[in-house]
């Protein structure tokens, strides 16, 4: 039986020990700080698609992923009895102008084209109905691809899952076997310590959750702000995010604008009470793109990081490529996301 260490209980470290484990592996999960301490503890919880044009190795990374999302949540909740918060409720953007209306429809067709009959991009008339941004031109983007998750409940649902497995999260331990590092912009610093260029850096983020109740609505993006609702009857919103700050986990006035945004944008959430704010760092590789792979230098040690704000929309599918490479030496990292391309 093979056994893997994974360092980092985040949505990078928690989904790859899953994956492990259903394919018979002895797992050990350690992290001083506990699951989700750091940025996978978050409220936002947008699994959105890129667009439908210019594609590459990592759009049709993060579409495969996208679509197992389903099955691999359900796997979760059936095993540990938990709830992600997972419904693929799709998302609406408002289009601007014209131009954008035209760029909406060539997108419809390229959407067509790539993700076949698994979902669709539509363009669609405004004003229909109250649970919408406002849209200047008086037409919005549908998508169906597009689905929701509580990152905090996500996590805690894969660690029920992880104990009915027998494998619990601990502050510290011996390595056994293989380790995975998965321990988000503290493991970016420690990979590219001593080396001539950056890999990567933490980027501060922020959100707020609102009580609200929107039911099985789709979530909304507009002028750059994801508004999320949740099962749970809240509404987060989030999309600051800060390259230079003295303490990450500090909310600050930025957030303030975001609030009063999303409640000009939708006008159902002008009486909603704020209920929490939040802030984390998140770690954004140099490319942007996941780091995958053997850690250069260090046999038998191996890195899952970077997912900056696509983390939870791509980890069913890291979890995949990971345990290939961890427990079949099979290496199905896709071009641009090996972690030896950032060096």
């Amino acid at each position: 039986m093979a056994e893997i260490t994974i360092r980092g209980a985040g949505i990078f470290g928690l989904s790859i020990a899953w994956a492990c484990c259903q394919r018979g592996a002895r797992v050990q999960v350690i992290d001083p700080a506990g699951p989700a301490a750091g940025s996978s503890g978050g409220i936002v919880g947008a699994l959105a698609p890129h667009v439908p044009e210019n594609w590459n190795p990592k759009k049709a990374f993060q579409l495969s992923s996208l679509l197992m999302a389903e099955d691999f949540w359900h796997s979760v909740q059936e095993a540990g009895g938990q709830d992600p918060g997972y419904a693929r409720t799709g998302r609406l953007q408002p289009i601007a102008d014209d131009a954008a209306l035209a760029l909406a429809r060539e997108r419809a067709s390229g959407a067509a084209g790539l993700w076949h009959d698994h979902a669709q991009w539509t363009v669609c008339r405004a004003g229909t109905q109250d649970w919408e941004p406002q849209s200047p031109s008086g037409w919005l983007i549908h998508d169906t691809l597009s689905a929701r998750i509580h990152p905090r409940q996500a996590c805690a649902a894969l660690v029920a899952a992880l104990a009915a497995r027998g494998v619990r999260v601990t502050a510290d331990g011996p390595a056994q076997g293989r380790t995975l590092w998965a321990t988000g912009a503290a493991g970016l610093m420690a990979l590219g310590a001593g080396h001539h260029r950056s890999v990567g850096t933490g980027i501060k983020g922020q959100a707020a959750l609102l009580q609200f109740d929107a039911g099985p609505q789709p979530q909304l993006f507009t002028k750059g702000l994801h508004i999320v609702p949740h099962r749970d009857g809240t509404v987060a919103i989030g999309s600051t995010t800060e390259r230079e700050f003295d303490d990450g986990r500090a909310t600050d006035a930025q957030l303030d604008p975001l609030i009063d945004m999303a409640r000009q944008a939708v006008p159902a959430l002008a009486g909603a009470p704020v209920i929490e704010r939040w802030s984390g760092v998140r770690p954004r590789s140099r490319s942007r793109a996941p780091m995958l792979g053997p850690w250069p230098g260090r046999p038998g040690h191996f890195v899952a990081n970077g997912g900056f704000k696509i983390g939870f929309g791509m980890a069913p599918k890291i979890a995949e490529v990971m345990a290939n490479l961890l427990l079949e030496d099979k290496d199905t990292i896709p071009p641009g996301f090996d972690v030896g391309a950032s060096y």
